[in-house]
């Protein structure tokens, strides 16, 4: 648990958008964060470079056919630690007391679950973890008694709006989810078909890694938030919503069952949450950029189109049936992203791709975290199989 003192931090996935930022973080702060383990997937330069910048003693590279590779580019007391086991060893790294998770897609839930066992606070930027197996993390960190900070700048803004107030379900009437909508947002439906893999990694306010930046243009990225907020905060989904706010200065707003509002506003940089995560419950002074309001000319609130972008529609319902469907829902948006970037479908099938696997899929209720995986693995087979047999040249239909 943190206690006041120095955070001390493992940080895995440290060579991604999330990890970059928190090492800037943890570098403008050095009497508050230090960084005591580093964990990539496969960039080994990039992560030898973190680790003799911060001095750390324990790296760990996913992929072990790198070891020796990163070997030769670190002093011999440094230890490595590869493969999925590697990442288990450095979530319960004795000298850590909080592991920040920013691994995209579903590697990071074992790390999870091995950081709570070991007592260790988790820092989650990884969404997938809470919308896999949210009901077996929220209990076993309740009966670990360590917490799950939000490092997604619209849980944390949620996080910090519920600042004092335990009364949950009791006095919040919504949680609202702002988007910032994606590069379509004002694009015709019929014209979604032409969208290329370059077009829809063209973020217009945020800088994201490619998996979350498709995710945002799909609006699949809010679905997953909405999923994850049940979890994090014990809210029912049928209170959860999103809105779309192309400003992104407004991160997540609370109301409460009297009616009042309580909105989270900062300059879209991920280093806001990240440095409230890892300095929580203080609030340090860094060297982040205020807000200037005389120099924002508008903010704008706008509904989704639900309609042409119905990932949303999709997240509500796998997160009110729950069980074994958002997992489903999460793997299926995996599979569809991965074939969309290589060429193999066109934008819209990424919907059809999810909806047809949920439609497939025999829920089961409070899974396993064995049975959590299974049906994980059986929706992404039956993901690919649909893409396969997709053609990339259609170019009309509708989304189910």
């Amino acid at each position: 648990m943190i206690t006041g003192k120095k955070r001390r931090v493992v940080l895995l996935g440290s060579t991604g958008s999330i990890g970059v930022s928190t090492l800037k973080v943890a570098a403008a702060l050095p009497d508050e964060i230090e960084i005591v383990g580093l964990a990539a997937a496969t960039s080994v330069e990039e992560l030898a470079a973190q680790a003799i910048a911060t001095g750390v003693r324990t790296v760990a590279i996913h992929d072990a056919t790198k070891e020796k590779e990163l070997r030769n580019l670190l002093p011999g007391s440094v230890k490595i630690h590869t493969g999925a086991e590697g990442l288990n060893t450095l979530s319960q790294l004795e000298e850590a007391d909080i592991i920040l998770i920013a691994i995209v897609g579903t590697a990071g839930l074992h790390p999870a679950l091995a950081a709570i066992d070991a007592g260790k606070d988790l820092a989650i930027a990884s969404k997938e973890i809470l919308v896999m197996a949210g009901e077996i993390i929220t209990r076993k960190a309740a009966e670990q008694n360590v917490r799950l900070l939000p490092v997604d700048s619209e849980h944390n803004a949620i996080y910090q709006c519920l600042a004092g107030d335990d009364g949950g379900e009791k006095t919040v009437s919504r949680l609202i989810l702002t988007a910032s909508g994606g590069p379509f947002r004002n694009t015709p439906a019929t014209e979604l078909w032409n969208v290329t893999p370059e077009m829809a990694l063209k973020h217009p306010t945020w800088d994201m890694g490619p998996k979350i930046t498709i995710d945002s243009a799909t609006l699949f990225n809010k679905g997953l938030e909405m999923i994850e907020a049940r979890w994090l905060f014990g809210i029912g989904m049928e209170r959860i919503e999103a809105i779309v706010h192309p400003q992104s200065i407004v991160h997540s707003m609370v109301e409460f069952v009297d009616g009042s509002i309580l909105a989270q506003l900062s300059n879209p940089d991920m280093c806001f949450p990240i440095q409230y995560a890892l300095t929580y419950p203080g609030r340090i002074k860094g060297n982040l950029k205020p807000l200037n309001f005389a120099e924002i000319s508008k903010l704008e609130f706008l509904p989704p189109r639900l309609e042409d972008f119905p990932a949303l529609t999709l997240a509500r319902t796998a997160g009110l049936e729950g069980g074994t469907l958002p997992a489903v829902y999460n793997a299926a948006n995996e599979v569809a992203v991965d074939a969309f970037r290589t060429g193999k479908i066109k934008f819209p099938h990424i919907w059809q791709c999810v909806q047809n696997a949920m439609d497939a899929s025999r829920k089961i209720e409070s899974p396993t975290l064995e049975q959590i995986l299974s049906a994980d693995k059986l929706a992404r087979v039956h993901a690919q199989n649909f893409c396969q047999d997709l053609s990339p040249l259609e170019s009309a239909g509708g989304i189910v």
